[in-house]
């Protein structure tokens, strides 16, 4: 049965701001600031967005959270796709930030009046499609002007947008996690990046020291590590959520061995948390932690402030499993607009994710490309070769896993986020934690249900 509209603006609301949280990354931060003077475009925008008769051009709507040289890209490349297409035009809306997006959405849904297509994350596609907003692709997918090599989309990003047996979006700018590593201080210490959890407990030791009248601690992990702990929890073998039960599954061995692995680097002073820093960038940049977990979205600006150090990234270190969340949006299309405006939408989200655009994409912004012949290309693997930071986030990609999309996602993450402070701040044992965080997690989706 569909819930009704007032609770699906409510999800948006709160899956929105968990969005913005997300692992402190600065993919969720730098590329969601700013622009309050953007667009004061919303729904107005939408009335123009469709076909009329046959012959009239097909306006097409996208809203978007893309700032600096991430709009810069889709400008360009939007008015190639326009100047290519005489038939169809693309109107692009900056909505600021996501959280200026979602809020742009919610004012367009209850007035009925919603662009042909937005960004969105998985999360909020499982709303939509609760309330029969959002378009199925497959039937253009599969159609007689479909998208030719549907199966080179990484597996990982097809499944994001897979509901069932619907497909409900195209992935456009997608990221994964990373271990950034000072390559100085590692060989001060006398080790190599590591490539388990293990080995990782062993660098942290030796790296953390007093250098240059500071302490350097080796290991950092993110203020919004419970945005993480799906990650960890599946590397220790476990299981985070049934999603098709909708029910939590990380009280566990497993959950428990890696909320123990990260409270005793914590403990003993090998790791720390960001803190009043924020973001781990800068305390990695200036050289007060040797190795943090951020976003692959977080290369670019790495590369900007790490002037005096040697750096790259290494894949995320194995526990029992390789597991590397995969994160970012998609664009989806919704059911509101008439079908000249849907079909001029499919053509440009195809454009957007060709192999040349997505590899050009990846290669501007930091971001991935979503398509294996990209990924095979000469023309990425030359900037891999010049570029070897980007080596590591491409190297995830059989290992990847999106999370598991259920209703309450951000309502569950906060009560996640509020018994896992207890133990990163407040000194609770884990296994309690663990268990307070079951119970809360689980009790918050029940109630979206």
């Amino acid at each position: 049965m569909k819930k009704s509209l007032l609770l699906l603006l409510l999800s948006f609301v709160l899956i929105l701001a968990a969005c913005n949280q997300q692992s402190g990354s600065e993919e969720s931060s730098k590329n969601e600031e700013k622009s309050e003077s953007a667009s004061s475009e919303s729904t107005e925008e939408s009335k123009d967005e469709t076909a009329g008769d046959s012959g009239e051009k097909a306006e097409v709507t996208f809203w978007h959270a893309m700032n600096d040289d991430h709009e810069k890209w889709l400008k360009e490349k939007t008015d190639e796709f326009n100047k290519d297409n005489e038939n169809i035009e693309v109107k692009l809306v900056n909505q600021g930030s996501y959280d200026d997006l979602s809020k742009k959405l919610l004012a367009a849904g209850k007035a009925k009046k919603l662009p042909t297509i937005s960004q969105a994350y998985g999360e909020w596609i499982l709303n939509y499609k609760d309330n029969d907003l959002v378009e199925d692709l497959k039937p253009m997918i599969d159609g007689e002007n479909g998208f030719e090599n549907y199966e080179d989309i990484n597996k990982v990003f097809r499944e994001d947008n897979t509901f069932g047996e619907e497909v409900l979006g195209l992935p456009f700018n997608k990221s994964t996690r990373v271990l950034f590593v000072n390559n100085d201080l590692l060989k001060e210490a006398g080790v190599e990046a590591p490539k388990t959890w293990e080995e990782l407990k062993t660098a942290a030791e030796k790296m953390t020291t007093e250098k240059d009248g500071k302490k350097v601690v080796g290991m950092g992990f993110e203020n919004g590590l419970a945005h993480e702990i799906s990650m960890w929890i599946k590397q220790a073998g476990g299981e985070f959520i049934d999603e098709e039960k909708q029910q939590v599954k990380f009280n566990s061995e497993e959950g428990l061995k890696a909320l123990e692995y990260i409270d005793g680097m914590l403990n003993d002073g090998t790791a720390r948390m960001a803190g009043e820093d924020e973001y781990l960038s800068g305390p990695f940049t200036n050289g007060d932690v040797g190795m943090y977990i951020g976003s692959s979205a977080g290369i670019a600006y790495v590369q900007k402030d790490a002037k005096d150090i040697d750096w790259t990234t290494v894949p995320l270190p194995k526990g029992e499993e390789e597991a590397a969340p995969f994160q970012g949006t998609n664009i989806t299309m919704f059911k509101t607009a008439e079908d000249a405006a849907k079909q001029g939408a499919f053509e440009y989200m195809k454009f957007l994710i060709s192999e040349e655009n997505t590899t050009d994409w990846a290669k501007t912004t930091g971001y991935l490309p979503v398509r294996t012949t990209a990924l095979e290309s000469d023309e990425w693997k030359k900037f891999v070769e010049e570029n070897p930071a980007h080596k590591a986030g491409v190297s995830q990609y059989d290992n990847g896993f999106i999370e598991e999309r259920v209703p309450g996602a951000f309502a569950m993450k906060e009560a996640i986020a509020k018994e896992l402070d207890k133990m990163l701040f407040e000194d609770a044992e884990p296994k309690e934690t663990l268990e307070n965080m079951e119970k809360e997690a689980q009790k918050a989706i029940d109630e979206a249900k």
